[in-house]
């Protein structure tokens, strides 16, 4: 039987929803860090739904590639970020501008409950499909993607992050460096789904096939568009 909002674990769900306005807090503290620090370049941000939810689908190659899209992205992001991530001052600070801490070695009921809370609530999902920082290729993605966006039935919406890894900082090693560009490219939104609303585990193999070969071949003409 379907529960009603506001009780049960419908009612858990809305109210451990992250907050929109900590996430509209943490993407202008993004917009003066990612453009006071380095130069990005955004094409394609009008692609982006302007309301309803949405799901962008990020390539990860750096640590900067999640704030560099908080300060991009046209709208409030909340991101799917690994748990070890949530240490010290960090914790209150991510939780406090609306990112999810999630468990990567096991089936995180709390994040996805609040991940589906957010497209629930008509708000942007974060996610780096290949679970973890790499080649940001696209080349290995967890079937998360396919899950969040069959079930919401929300529109993804491909993003490549470019530049970041090309050369190291003077000052500091492990960043970009200072004033250097950093291309951020948005896709077409596309829907993973079948059209038929199945959610067995065959549709959602078969909707992360999909999923990887569109991002795939956005990731190709967002390098061709950039030069990168």
């Amino acid at each position: 039987m379907r529960r009603h909002p506001g009780r049960g674990e419908a009612g858990r769900q809305v109210n451990d929803t992250p907050s929109p306005r900590g996430a509209a807090v943490g993407r202008r503290i993004g917009i003066g860090l990612m453009y006071g620090l380095w130069r990005p370049r955004v094409l394609g941000a009008w692609k982006v739904p302007a309301t309803g939810p949405v799901i962008l689908a990020v390539n990860h190659a750096h640590n900067i590639d999640g704030p560099m899209l908080m300060g991009t992205a046209p709208r409030p992001v909340h991101f799917l970020i690994k748990k070890e991530a949530f240490v010290g001052p960090l914790d209150p600070f991510l939780r406090g501008i609306g990112q999810l801490a999630v468990d990567r070695t096991t089936a995180d009921r709390t994040a996805i409950t609040r991940a589906l809370g957010v497209l629930e609530t008509g708000g942007v999902l974060g996610i780096f499909p290949e679970g973890t920082r790499g080649e940001g290729d696209f080349a290995s993605l967890r079937a998360g993607l396919a899950y969040f966006a069959v079930r919401s039935g929300a529109p993804i919406v491909p993003v490549a992050v470019l530049g970041s890894t090309d050369r190291q900082g003077r000052l500091v090693k492990a960043l970009p460096p200072l004033r250097g560009r950093v291309d951020v490219v948005f896709g077409d939104a596309f829907d993973a789904g079948d059209g038929g609303g199945r959610r067995t585990r065959k549709a959602l193999d078969e909707a992360t096939v999909r999923i990887q070969e569109r991002l795939t071949a956005h990731l190709e003409n967002a390098r061709r568009l950039t030069g990168r």
